[in-house]
């Protein structure tokens, strides 16, 4: 065990501050993939807004019994927001099925979001997401974010819209588009439909939907 009187006060610094900003990214990505705002996540977290976004910013070190709340708000285990600590920078490792799951409620029940991992820092320039839809909806979500998307098809089939355009994918289609003009599927024609999302963010990361 580590003794902190050990540990330099800089270095000490360093690892607070390398903390704050994993736990600010898998909050803030936890939160995109559910289409919150921030004051959505703070009102259900029971946090205030200017907290919550000083926490998202990396510029407060929350308490555990806050990142409990925040946890329970988004519906994930408390360690998924220190994902990534202690991960090396250059790879990222996620075994089958171990995805971070996001299930979406309401209108969008049936919806399965896991995010394939995602990189750190300068290193972020993308966030692969594998879909899964399992129920018939009338009324499907429109997102818009920066970056380009890339949706590849692995099985069912469905209609999936880009701006006026519309689009049958079945499996083996891809589908490559602007993420900021508004985009999501329409109709579905065969479940389950399943696909890789795969956002590219360029030299700059940025949020997603």
């Amino acid at each position: 065990m580590i003794d902190e009187n050990e540990v330099k006060p800089a270095e000490r610094g360093d690892f607070v501050d390398e903390m704050n900003m994993v736990i600010a990214q898998r909050i803030r990505e936890c939160r995109q993939v559910r289409d919150q705002t921030v004051a959505h996540l703070a009102a259900t977290s029971g946090i205030s807004k200017g907290m919550m976004s000083k926490i998202e910013n990396g510029q407060a070190s929350p308490s555990l019994a806050t990142l409990g709340s925040i946890a329970r708000a988004l519906e994930v285990p408390v360690t998924a927001l220190f994902r990534g600590l202690e991960e090396e920078h250059d790879a990222l490792y996620v075994a089958a099925g171990k995805g971070l799951e996001i299930i979406r409620e309401g209108t969008r029940s049936g919806h399965r979001y896991q995010l394939l991992g995602t990189m750190r820092g300068v290193n972020r320039r993308m966030e692969p997401l594998l879909v899964t839809l399992s129920q018939q909806q009338e009324v499907f979500p429109l997102f818009q974010h920066p970056g380009t998307e890339l949706l590849y098809m692995l099985e069912g089939a469905f209609e999936y819209g880009h701006g006026n355009a519309r689009y049958v994918l079945r499996p083996g289609d891809t589908l490559q588009f602007d993420g900021e003009i508004p985009h999501g599927p329409t109709k579905i024609i065969k479940t389950p439909v399943r696909f890789l999302s795969i956002i590219a963010y360029g030299n700059s990361a940025s949020g997603a939907n």
